[in-house]
């Protein structure tokens, strides 16, 4: 077993196609995770992911803040307690609507 508190974890910049985004990678295959790695995602406020797909399913929970998820299918309003899931290929987008953070875990396959 393996034990930290969240914020023990950098928080880093993401990069390309983002506005006001930071992501910590709170397990990963490095610490022994074979088959998924859990991220957690903070949005700033007005700030964007990037509108993408690939070829993984995302599950998410959504921890604290009011924003959007934007998908094929449309937009749903996001708020604390709300779980996403996101089929692979589908083009996604999660952005902050709200005066505070977004802030939210995603878990994906572990890739090679």
């Amino acid at each position: 077993m393996k034990k930290m508190n969240y914020d023990e974890v950098m928080a880093k910049e993401v990069g390309k196609g983002c506005k006001g985004v930071t992501i910590r990678w709170l397990i990963t295959k490095e610490m022994g995770a074979e088959n998924f790695a859990m991220r957690m995602f903070e949005v700033e406020p007005e700030g964007h992911t990037p509108l993408h797909s690939h070829e993984w399913e995302h599950e998410v929970f959504v921890l604290e803040g009011e924003g959007l998820v934007m998908a094929q299918n449309g937009e749903e309003m996001l708020k604390p307690g709300d779980v996403i899931f996101m089929p692979s290929m589908e083009k996604h987008q999660f952005k902050n609507t709200g005066p505070g953070n977004l802030k939210f875990l995603c878990l994906i396959p572990i890739h090679e």
